[in-house]
């Protein structure tokens, strides 16, 4: 075996000329071989001298040799080249698509036949070619049973768009025999085909419009953290000249312009990770699409094509308008102003320099619609909201369609939940709320709260930490028949008791913007609040025996049904 093995080395049969293997080996006097082209284009250059030599050991001959081809050689170079193919074949592994003409170890399949139902390795595929030259391949497959209906044994060519399925000749004119809306699976596929790459357009021109705004966020950055440098460097100019009497206020100052300027960045910051977030989200859709696109299977692509989820809505909206940074200016303009005024405000000892304060918003927002009298400005940013099943607490009963809430003598057979409020009679929506959202809840009972908070609420007892407005999680107005009042932190602020019992909630979660209406023929704001908010929100309710329904109205001039009108006091 091993001088078996020795006699197949390729080496021994490689052309010297061209290093490859012997094409038409000849075998000239000196007993060397080559292939028949290389030794007559060698000797053609020699042909001046009428010398011709060997490449290898120089031996020369005159006249010229005629060429005759070594038949035992080329038998032996040919069997060589199929032991050499024969060792490189690539058989099949668990994962891989087998072949399923080889007997014995089976390769793996390079090529599926949707017409035959079989898949190829490279050497059956060629005599599948000259048999069945028009069968439809397509990369190799495990799933061409799934291309075959069930019911009739038939290939299914034919897409159904009123079923959104598959089928089979038999099937048109069977079951589907009504169905006007049937097209080949070929040409769905290449519709489908078509819209995909609409939609990755789409994603991608959505990835380079974030980007910019990337860029358009870091460059104000930097433009705060210059100005922020240069009004400090003024200011500590300014300051120097009257060291001896304010030091003390020039440090202050400092501190005052560092924690502005960090929570102006830390904003931006915020923004920035929100767009990567979103950037990422976008690229994994791109791939997953990609993946998609290449898919030659019909039926896999549209199975595959209908399980993508949708493109979600962008909440980031383009176009950063620029920032002023007052602040710093002001700043600096204010301290020049305390050094001219120095004689002035040591005599009065209870005057303090004041300093303009702005508010630590990088991107402003556009105009409230609070400043507009109508409905409609409010309804653009109405958001559909449901209530999260898994927070109600057992007494609170949720119905048509998790918009209703109602308070019930007996408990509801909740399963037990972490998220549940275990003693307070409070329910979360499901929704996280971000960006500008509106919503409406119309009530009646003996009292409702009506409260945004964070997801992160305490969930047990009946302590502070776990009530609507009395910690820092949480922002709720306390509604009643006859009094009105918002609660934030365990501060509350009286209200004016409005004549409708439907209240309009408006959130501005980037602007750090809440405000509570009273809803009617026009919008009267009861109490708005400006904070800033870190997390996203949710919708909460509290309930004192009493009912409410979250609405959610399209349009200015619909108003309630009777059945929700006359909506009943539930008594104990």
């Amino acid at each position: 075996m091993a001088q078996g093995g020795s006699m197949m080395d390729p080496l021994k049969f490689a052309c010297s000329i061209c290093l490859d293997l012997l094409k038409e080996p000849v075998t000239i006097p000196c007993g060397h071989n080559y292939c028949m082209d290389c030794i007559k284009i060698h000797w053609n250059g020699e042909a001046q001298r009428k010398i011709y030599s060997c490449p290898q050991c120089r031996r020369t001959f005159s006249p010229r040799p005629v060429l005759v081809k070594n038949t035992m050689l080329a038998e032996l170079v040919e069997e060589l080249k199929k032991t050499n193919r024969r060792s490189t074949l690539c058989y099949a592994g668990p994962e891989d698509v087998s072949c399923d003409v080889c007997s014995g170890r089976k390769l793996k399949a390079v090529k599926s036949c949707l017409d035959c139902l079989a898949s190829y390795c490279e050497e059956h595929l060629q005599s599948h070619y000259e048999s069945s030259e028009n069968h439809e391949l397509v990369e190799a497959s495990k799933s061409l049973k799934e291309n075959v209906c069930s019911r009739h044994n038939q290939m299914m060519k034919i897409f159904c768009r009123t079923d959104q399925i598959n089928i089979c000749y038999l099937c048109l004119m069977d079951g589907h025999k009504g169905h006007n809306t049937t097209v080949s699976a070929a040409a769905e596929f290449t519709e489908k085909q078509k819209k995909l790459e609409e939609t990755r357009l789409e994603v991608q021109q959505r990835i380079k419009s974030r980007e910019k705004d990337m860029k358009e966020l870091q460059q104000e950055v930097e433009n705060i953290n210059t100005s922020a440098d240069k009004a400090v460097e003024d200011s500590e100019e300014i300051f120097n000249q009257m060291i001896l009497l304010i030091q003390k206020r020039s440090s202050e100052v400092t501190q005052q312009i560092r924690s502005q300027q960090e929570a102006e960045v830390s904003q931006v910051l915020d923004l920035q990770e929100e767009l990567e977030e979103e950037i990422r989200d976008l690229r994994s859709k791109d791939r997953e699409m990609e993946t998609l696109s290449h898919t030659e299977d019909h039926s896999q692509f549209l199975h595959r094509y209908s399980s993508l989820s949708a493109l979600s809505q962008s909440t980031y909206s383009s176009g950063l308008p620029v920032c002023p940074l007052r602040f710093f200016e002001e700043v600096t303009k204010a301290a020049s102003d305390t050094r001219d005024k120095l004689q002035e405000l040591l005599r009065d000892k209870e005057e303090n320099i004041s300093m303009t304060e702005a508010k630590p918003d990088v991107l402003p927002p556009k105009p409230e619609p609070m400043n507009q009298e109508t409905r409609e400005n409010f309804l653009q940013y109405t958001r559909k909201i449901t209530l999260d099943l898994n927070t109600a607490h057992e007494l609170l009963e949720i119905s048509e369609g998790n918009r209703t809430v109602t308070m019930m003598r007996e408990r509801e057979d909740y399963p037990d939940h972490p998220d549940r409020f275990d003693r307070r009679w409070q329910v979360l929506s499901k929704q996280s709320l971000t960006g500008r959202c509106y919503w409406e809840v119309e009530w009646s009972g003996a009292g409702v709260e009506i409260a945004v908070t964070y997801k992160s609420i305490c969930r047990e007892g009946d302590s502070v930490d776990s009530s609507f407005g009395l910690n820092k999680k949480s922002w709720a107005l306390c509604c009643g028949d006859d009094s009105y009042t918002f609660y934030h932190n365990g501060i509350d602020t009286p209200v004016s008791v409005p004549d409708s019992s439907t209240i309009g909630v408006y959130l501005d979660h980037r602007a750090g913007v809440l405000a509570f209406y009273s809803v009617s023929e026009t919008m009267t704001l009861l109490h708005k609040v400006r904070t800033r908010f870190y997390k996203p929100l949710h919708v909460g309710i509290w309930l004192s025996f009493s009912l409410l329904k979250i609405k959610q109205k399209k349009k200015a001039n619909m108003k309630c049904t009777e059945k929700t009108a006359t909506l009943m006091f539930v008594k104990e």
